[in-house]
């Protein structure tokens, strides 16, 4: 049954919200406008009113994504009250919860081919927002003398690399299959690389 009793915005917001069901249940491949707008109950037209084609919907979800991991991460990083590097594994952490908890999201939020982000720079903004939060935490190390200067941008990128590596093997149920293996659980697996890694970063080691 079509919905029309949708308020200015909320039709937008329900198009948002039922793009991410499909991606969630039949992945990124069953989504297009006239899907969409069969999952919120509208007609096929209604969601023209609000994006000009797939890859304009598709980017308004991975900003959306964008924004949510930077506010994680930040809250991350505000919670933490141990040392920079502690900060780091934090940040680790709240990444990989994210794309558990996300998964519609973050499968999305790393597809430029379908989100078309050089075509949307509102989705490229919220992605160097989010980048942003892990160097500003790097230069924090750096700052107290935990990481060496000319390696920050570099480090930076290898800091991500793990924690994106760990949310990907976890998503494809990897992680948890050597979890059990190592007889731990993926969350305790987790913690227990990022404890590993800032150990050996750390100066002396």
């Amino acid at each position: 049954m079509k919905r029309t009793s949708y308020h200015h915005g909320a039709l937008r917001d329900e198009l948002i919200a039922a793009c991410l069901r499909l991606i969630e249940t039949e992945g990124i491949a069953a989504v297009s406008l006239r899907r969409v707008a069969r999952e919120a109950g509208v007609s096929t037209g209604a969601p023209y009113h609000h994006f000009a084609d797939r890859a304009a919907l598709l980017a308004t979800l991975s900003t959306k994504g964008f924004e949510l991991l930077a506010a994680e991460l930040t809250a991350a990083r505000n919670a933490t009250t141990g040392s920079p590097l502690d900060t780091l594994g934090a940040l680790a952490g709240a990444y990989v919860r994210f794309s558990r908890e996300q998964r519609g999201y973050f499968r999305l939020m790393f597809r430029p081919e379908l989100s078309q982000p050089e075509k949307h720079p509102d989705t490229i903004v919220a992605g160097d927002a989010a980048f942003a939060i892990l160097a500003d935490a790097i230069g924090e190390c750096v700052a107290a003398g935990l990481l060496p200067a000319d390696k920050a941008d570099i480090l930076g990128i290898t800091w991500w690399g793990i924690g994106h590596g760990l949310a990907s093997l976890w998503l494809d149920g990897q992680l948890e299959k050597r979890a059990v293996q190592l007889g731990t659980t993926a969350p305790e697996l987790v913690e227990d690389v990022m404890r590993t890694m800032s150990a050996l970063l750390a100066p002396g080691s």
